[in-house]
């Protein structure tokens, strides 16, 4: 299942709505070419979707298409990063 993953800039957020719960990315923006991809989180009714894997991607994404470096503050995102040679050429770390 792929997920409508919406950006909000204004709130630093990367999230998708199932069931009226919602799963995200929080980010900030630490100066014009960093994001520091803070926290990610799922609700337990939604996991097992991988959408903490879709919302990584769509960061990433975003951060690629805009050329912004990455800081994995999270934990998950440092476990992402870690299997993924891709990601980790966009990290700071």
């Amino acid at each position: 299942m792929t997920a409508a993953i919406r950006h909000d800039e204004p709130l630093g957020k990367f999230s998708v709505e199932i069931d009226g719960k919602e799963a995200h990315l929080s980010y900030t923006v630490v100066d014009g070419t960093t994001l520091d991809f803070r926290h990610t989180f799922v609700p337990p009714e939604l996991r097992g979707r991988q959408l903490a894997e879709q919302l990584v991607a769509a960061g990433f994404a975003y951060a690629r298409e805009h050329g912004y470096r990455v800081v994995p503050t999270c934990s998950y995102v440092q476990r992402r990063v870690e299997r993924d040679p891709d990601l980790k050429a966009l990290t700071t770390r």
